[in-house]
């Protein structure tokens, strides 16, 4: 992997109504294990959640990932409270077509379904279409994982299609992968329609 590849995604925080995305690192590890086990999200078979005991290796992981160039992990901090809510991460990064694809995204189960997901889409869609200059942004997620289907779509992103066969889930069985995108022309509108689902009165 070139160093430019590497270097594409920078190290950043970014934060935005309470909630701070910072760079995924060891000493994370206590906070994502607490957030994982509100709803013992591990035990989902869509989801790329560690178990507990396996908390520092999936960290590690995603280190070695940083370091090639391929993907960039953050953890989703709560400002308030300096809690870790979940993990969410750019990956399949290609700097020489200026492509990401957002994923490895989960929070725990107390945070679902609320303004936070929303904001840390916002803030990686924004970073990766307004300072890196992406031309496309991607995600992919299983063919059965249809709340995450729901929510890639709210996003205003398109269904490119569906890789059969591709990889493996945690409990050994193949899934199909559904492929989604949104272009660079397509994010202004995206942008102001995600602001007005989030700050629209609940």
């Amino acid at each position: 992997m070139s160093s430019h590849a590497a270097g594409f995604v920078q190290p950043v925080v970014l934060s935005e109504r309470g909630i701070r995305l910072e760079p995924l690192a060891l000493q994370h590890e206590a906070g994502l294990k607490a957030a994982a086990a509100d709803g013992e999200l591990w035990r989902l078979r869509v989801t790329s959640v560690p178990e507990p005991e396996n908390t520092r290796a999936y960290i590690e992981t995603a280190l070695k990932m940083r370091e090639q160039g391929h993907r960039f992990a953050f953890v989703v901090v709560d400002e308030a409270s300096d809690t870790v809510l979940g993990s969410t991460s750019f990956h399949d990064i290609l700097p020489e077509v200026k492509r990401v694809e957002i994923g490895y995204t989960w929070y725990a189960r107390r945070v679902q379904r609320s303004h936070v997901n929303t904001t840390c889409k916002l803030l990686m869609m924004g970073h990766a279409f307004d300072t890196l200059g992406c031309h496309v942004v991607g995600w992919r997620t299983d063919n059965f994982n249809f709340a995450s289907q729901a929510a890639i779509e709210r996003l205003g992103a398109k269904k490119d299609g569906v890789v059969r066969g591709n990889a493996l889930r945690r409990d050994g069985t193949i899934r199909d992968t559904v492929m989604y995108s949104m272009r660079a022309g397509e994010w202004p509108e995206a942008r102001a329609q995600l602001l007005y689902l989030r700050d629209r009165p609940r």
